[in-house]
């Protein structure tokens, strides 16, 4: 073989190496390409289901904040009945008491109750209705 032969050889076998490496390399970015392209359509998607979680939890957050903030409109309510209710126990206590200490004076000035005087004196007598004349002992 001629030197111009062995010269043509080492450039088609250049050529050829050339040409291998290239299509090995463009076929490894293909692969490459493809690769990053299916994980970016996975973190596509995963960030898709994370938005709907997000939005899901925004949703129970705000729920529960109004379930908290109804919760505490009707311990309020609750609270300001309960001072209603005692203040309304009180009024009604002090009546009471006002009720008793007016019927007490009305049996002390009352002609026909006999205050205790004696051990031969009976208790007080106490006339529930004039026209029945029923006669109580306390």
């Amino acid at each position: 073989m001629s030197t111009t032969s062995w010269i043509v050889l080492a450039v088609v076998a250049v050529v050829v190496l050339a040409l291998v490496a290239f299509l090995i390399r463009t076929a490894s970015q293909r692969r490459r390409t493809a690769k990053a392209d299916r994980i970016r359509e996975e973190v596509q998607e995963e960030r898709q289901r994370l938005d709907r979680r997000a939005a899901a939890a925004a949703e129970t957050e705000a729920k529960a904040r109004a379930a908290q903030a109804e919760a505490d409109a009707k311990a309020a309510e609750a609270a300001r009945l309960q001072d209603r209710a005692a203040s309304h126990r009180d009024e009604v206590d002090s009546t009471r008491e006002r009720l008793e200490a007016r019927r007490e004076h009305a049996d002390k000035i009352d002609p026909r109750i006999k205050q205790p005087g004696g051990d031969d004196e009976p208790d007080r007598v106490v006339v529930d209705d004039p026209r029945a004349a029923r006669h109580h002992t306390r």
